[in-house]
């Protein structure tokens, strides 16, 4: 007969030990369990005779207690307590595999009642000392097989706890690739970076600092960072040099604590231990940092955090996660740093075409740029009163700035005539949209700016060149530019006639609402604070306009093109 109840056991240790005792119960013996507090919590009879189960509880507590009358067996090297004169019981403490020298807690204890001498008898048995002997060896064998399954469950545990935890960095890891856009915030991607590892290392702080020049000098500033962390003017360089110290000397990162030793180096009280890993920069660049790397390579940054939470201190683990990770945010630091030269060399490059054209008639330098910053500020204004995306205003800025580019393919002399043009001429100098539009065509990340430079002489009653578009068949790129290129036109002194002031322009735009310019975009233009565009414009841009100055505008609107 077999009785179980649920303890801690858990039930696959149960299972096993009730196998055993129905082994057990071949021999006419009973078997029973009881937990790590010596409640019975399992019995298997042979049928020969009923244990009582008092005596069971007393001896499984003087076993755990080791107080047995009669002293362990000496055939083995598992403790098994006999109990018992008239009704003997051995008995045996099943504990897990010792992992640190210490014996861990009781689980429980196993038990085999003999019952009464005389009841006690096995087939091939010599005597009954010779049948006692033999079943303390089988709870021996009980107890070691018990040790080897838990040293298997704390292995396979472990392993499922490495496995778990290089899941996460993997993770981790391609979080960090796929969130590598260069159109991504520096700020906002290192702090994901922080926040994403301290879900992985439980530490009490962490921080990424990196190299900026603050008043001509180079600086470690915070960039991003989480938890209970100070590092200060003085802090910075110190863990700089530290750090270099110790990756001159063939370490992967500074590692410091007292767990197994002394502080290698004096530290704030705050901090128990520590870790600090590169952001290593491939650029040999000029500044403190290369002059002190073996490798040649510049230190951009450190990645620092202080007091692991769930261990004493950091392990050569960590150094591995960290170190990619830092990997990962250098590389894309790398990566935003070369994407904004790529960007300030293609914006340079279109503002010096652009400017080539103007300079031939020293009456339109500046043209292009000044257009393309009007039509900036009226696609801003229009958005202050319906929906128009952040990328469609750098589309409008850049149409602006290229809306002239076709003059390239017109006559110098018909483009400086200073009398009046004839027909012919008017003609010709009517192709420059189109031709514009036709170079733009066959650079690919430049047709989203086509309509606006083939539409902007385009007019909403249908009298405007190339193709004589109306009312909505133009598009709200060509509108806009449209407007910003009639303002700047009529500003600016030419050959044949003085300059208007900007009451005057503002006035003949009024008058074409309708006709010449689209409703909704002219009005957009004169209730903005045009006076203050003016004097933006008239300074040559000098003034900063929100948040980013004008050159800053210029590449930030190419990163649209090329990302």
């Amino acid at each position: 007969m077999l009785e179980t109840r649920s303890n801690s056991l858990g039930q696959c240790r149960l299972r096993e030990l009730a196998k055993f005792g129905k082994r057990i119960t071949k021999f006419g013996v009973n078997f029973a369990v009881c937990d790590g507090h010596g409640e019975l919590i399992q019995i298997c009879e042979a049928g020969r005779f009923t244990s009582n189960p008092q005596e069971l509880i007393e001896a499984s507590r003087q076993c755990v207690g080791h107080k047995a009358s009669d002293g362990p067996c000496d055939n083995t090297d598992v403790p098994v307590w006999r109990f018992g004169d008239t009704n003997i019981i051995l008995a045996t403490v099943l504990r897990e595999a010792p992992c640190s020298g210490q014996p861990p807690e009781p689980l429980g204890v196993a038990l085999i009642d003999l019952g009464e001498p005389s009841s006690f008898d096995l087939p091939s048995a010599g005597s009954a000392q010779a049948n006692s002997e033999y079943l303390v060896e089988m709870l021996s064998i009980l107890v070691e097989e018990f040790h080897v399954a838990s040293k298997t469950e704390r292995h396979i545990e472990m392993v499922g706890t490495e496995l778990a935890q290089t899941y996460e960095e993997l993770v981790l890891l391609h979080k960090l690739s796929t969130n590598m856009k260069v159109t991504e915030s520096d700020a906002n991607f290192l702090q994901m970076a922080c926040d994403s590892l301290t879900e992985i290392v439980q530490v009490e702080g962490i921080t990424i600092l990196l190299e900026k020049t603050v008043d001509d000098e180079p600086k470690l500033t915070v960039a991003a960072g989480s938890g209970l962390i100070d590092v200060d003017d003085q802090l910075a360089p110190t863990l700089r040099g530290r750090l270099m110290d110790e990756i001159n000397s063939g370490k992967e990162a500074l590692l410091d604590s007292e767990v197994d030793s002394a502080f290698k180096y004096d530290w704030p009280d705050s901090i128990r231990n520590i870790i600090v890993v590169p952001l290593f920069g491939k650029e040999k660049v000029d500044s403190p940092f290369v002059r002190n790397m073996r490798n040649g390579h510049s230190i951009i940054g450190l990645m620092v955090a202080i007091n692991r939470i769930d261990k004493q201190d950091f392990d050569s683990t960590d150094v591995k996660l960290f170190n990619s990770v830092a990997s990962g945010c250098a590389v894309f630091i790398e990566n935003g740093r070369l994407f904004k030269d790529l960007k300030e060399l293609f914006i340079g490059s279109l503002k010096a075409l652009t400017n080539s054209i103007d300079a031939k008639d020293k009456y339109t330098r500046g043209h292009s740029e000044r257009v393309a910053f009007i039509s900036r500020w009226i696609a801003e204004r229009l958005a202050e009163r319906e929906p128009v995306e952040q990328e469609r205003i750098h589309e409008i800025y850049l149409a602006g700035l290229l809306h002239d580019i076709g003059k390239i393919g017109i006559e110098e002399g018909v483009l400086t005539k200073a009398g009046k043009l004839s027909e012919q001429e008017q003609e010709c100098i009517k192709k420059h949209p189109s031709i514009g539009a036709g170079i733009l065509r066959g650079i690919r990340q430049m047709r989203d700016i086509v309509p606006g430079v083939l539409c902007h002489h385009e007019r909403i009653d249908g009298k405007g060149y190339p193709h004589g578009l109306t009312g909505e068949e133009i598009p709200l790129t060509g509108k806009i530019v449209g407007v910003a290129d009639s303002f700047d036109a009529m500003t600016s002194k030419r050959t044949y006639r003085e300059a208007m002031t900007v009451e005057q322009a503002l006035e003949e735009i009024r008058k074409g609402l309708g006709s010449q310019f689209d409703e909704k975009i002219g009005k957009a233009f004169l209730e903005s604070d045009v006076h203050q565009l003016w004097r933006i414009v008239r300074d040559g841009f000098s003034d900063i306009y929100g948040s980013h100055d004008f050159s800053e505008y210029g590449t930030a609107a190419v990163g649209t093109l090329i990302r």
